[in-house]
């Protein structure tokens, strides 16, 4: 009969469920940036509509007729409603955790991504 041996496995288990319990913490999401908005106002007819129909409002991406993940930001209302999830913010800021937005495209200038910003941060104004 072979000769057992005796297995501490309960500090090996605790070790390994650290470990993974550590990688998962590791993976969340980055801190969406807010920025100082004093004295900047866009609008959306002026200043958002065209950054999103250059960048997001394309066809085959979140457009009216194919809204990816069921975003539209071909109009004001859609825009509107869809940027006021946290996905929006933090796609645009490319934080990790998120989406890189928009794909396949480059990042939005920072001026860019500032104006989108503190449009949300307005309440999204007209």
């Amino acid at each position: 009969m072979p000769k057992r041996v005796d297995f501490q496995a309960k500090p090996v288990f605790l070790v390994l469920f650290l470990a993974v319990a550590m990688g998962w913490s590791s993976c969340g999401k980055d801190t969406i940036t807010m920025f100082d908005c004093t004295g900047i106002s866009p609008s959306y007819a002026v200043d958002i509509k065209p950054i999103l129909n250059a960048s997001c409002a394309l066809s085959g991406c979140h457009d009216a007729y194919s809204p990816n993940a069921g975003y539209d930001f071909s109009s004001y209302n859609s825009a509107s409603s869809g940027s006021q999830s946290g996905r929006f913010l933090g796609a645009i800021q490319q934080k990790r955790g998120y989406l890189a937005m928009p794909n396949g495209l480059p990042k939005l200038s920072d001026n860019n991504i500032k104006l989108l910003t503190c449009w949300v941060q307005n309440g999204s104004p007209k």
